[in-house]
């Protein structure tokens, strides 16, 4: 059966700079074939070829290094459709262009899910029909769960993709395999030998003119929310039956269950904001004199986490979840600390314990061990057993795609992982909310707020 794109929100930036080139990779790759057709349905007075126009300078910014033959391909399947997403007779009209079962993926702002939901459900979808939300899913749990009982009248769990790009970057994925395909790292993945976990994002970009979204979002809601906790459920699971759309988001809906936020909030995070400096030799002003930033809102662009996982493997061990922006170096890393070594028969040798980084930009696996000196045999050495990954011939996008015109779930979040995820951050927002935890201020291009 032949599947077809409709697009809310085709003429955003998630359709030019992330799905429009994952698509024409799928297309160079051999993925799709040209049968597929796209139509974006937006506000814009566009009609096909203004649409197409848009398109090719979006898929020359951003996947110029494709055959301007491939660009074209797709190109020529694009169709527009004006339109209010919110509106089911709009919608009804869109949906009556389509050949064969739709893909209807919401690239808009989340506080249009709701709505837009609403409207297709009044509307009503055809057998075999596919829908794909963003992320944030909601503003909090009751959203989220609001959100799902509309999905739910919608279609079956297993037509619904709630997409969070993370989870198919390279080094990701290759945590399953580095977990349970080496009998060397499973035995010791646990509170006995584990003493901290480690999951942070931080980059050096700024606001980027999104204050529309960010500043209502902040750190914890744009990243920690979703991104960060969705990698902690896949290093703190426990192992799935198979790597499959039943095991998997089931293995990572019972750690997140089993995830508690701090007990004193103020001790277990931090919130900070930037203020202007230099970041790279870029200079970046403060945050709050940005076009479109209300300074009452205090939002946060730093957001640090401590949580636990309350069951047999993880008791007692803190996982740290830490994200900001204007920072002074990109860093996406999730790095586990082991403990000490129970004795070591090295005199006046005081070892660092072995850390084990899986890094996400750029995709590599290293792991600090302590080794035996050149110099002196019996002095003790820190060495770093790394291994860069070839790329994936997709991107984390392009992905994402594939998987969902295959109809795998497995690397989209089930129902009650999104709603897990608010009940994590939801005590941390309210004490944030009541300012029981300071907004400490940093310099953009500095290591964060001082502690």
């Amino acid at each position: 059966m032949t599947r077809s794109f409709v697009v809310l929100g085709g003429t955003g930036d998630l359709t030019g700079r992330l799905l429009l080139p994952s698509l024409a990779r799928l297309y160079d790759t051999g993925v799709l074939h040209g049968g597929e057709g796209l139509l974006a349905v937006a506000r814009e007075e566009w009609d096909d070829g203004a649409y197409r126009d848009w398109a090719r300078n979006r898929l020359a910014a951003h996947a110029g290094e494709l055959p301007e033959s491939t660009r074209e391909r797709l190109v020529d399947r694009l169709a527009f459709c004006r339109g209010d997403v919110t509106d089911p007779d709009d919608l009804r009209a869109a949906l009556t262009r389509l050949d064969g079962e739709p893909v209807v993926y919401l690239a808009l702002p989340h506080t249009l899910f709701r709505p837009t939901l609403t409207a297709l459900a009044e509307v009503g979808l055809p057998e075999g029909a596919r829908v794909v939300v963003e992320k944030p899913f909601g503003t909090d749990q009751a959203d989220a769960r609001a959100l799902n009982d509309l999905l739910h009248r919608l279609l079956p769990e297993e037509a619904i993709f709630r997409v969070d790009h993370f989870l198919a970057k390279q080094t990701v994925l290759n945590i399953l395999g580095l977990r349970f395909a080496n009998r060397v790292f499973e035995p010791v993945w646990n509170a006995a030998h584990v003493e901290q976990v480690d999951i942070v994002a931080d980059e050096t970009l700024g606001l980027e003119g999104r204050a529309g979204y960010y500043d209502r979002a902040g750190a914890l809601r744009d990243m920690v929310q979703n991104h960060l906790l969705q990698l902690l459920a896949l290093v703190a699971m426990e192992p799935p039956l198979a790597v499959d759309a039943h095991s998997l988001p089931g293995r990572k809906a019972d750690v997140l269950r089993a995830v508690r936020p701090p007990a004193d909030v103020r001790a277990g995070s931090v919130r900070g904001r930037y203020t202007a400096g230099t970041v790279a030799g870029r200079a970046l002003p403060d945050y709050v004199a940005e076009d479109g930033v209300d300074p009452d809102r205090e939002t946060e662009t730093y957001a640090e986490l401590t949580v636990t996982v309350d069951n047999w493997r993880w008791a007692g061990v803190p996982f740290r979840l830490r994200t900001g922006k204007a920072l002074a170096a990109d860093r996406q890393e999730i790095s586990i600390r082991f403990r000490p070594v129970p004795h070591l028969p090295f005199l006046d040798a005081e070892p660092e314990p072995d850390v084990l980084r899986l890094s996400l930009s750029p995709d590599a696996i290293a792991l600090e061990v302590n080794l035996n000196g050149a110099r002196d045999p019996f002095d003790l050495e820190r060495e770093v057993l790394a291994a860069r990954m070839t790329p994936h011939e997709l991107p984390a996008y392009g992905l994402l795609l594939r998987e969902l015109l295959d109809g795998d779930t497995t690397l989209s979040i089930s129902d009650v992982e999104a709603e897990e995820s608010w009940r994590i951050v939801e005590p941390v927002l309210a004490a944030w909310a009541a300012g029981e935890v300071p907004l400490r201020e940093y310099p953009a291009g500095s290591a964060g707020p001082a502690a």
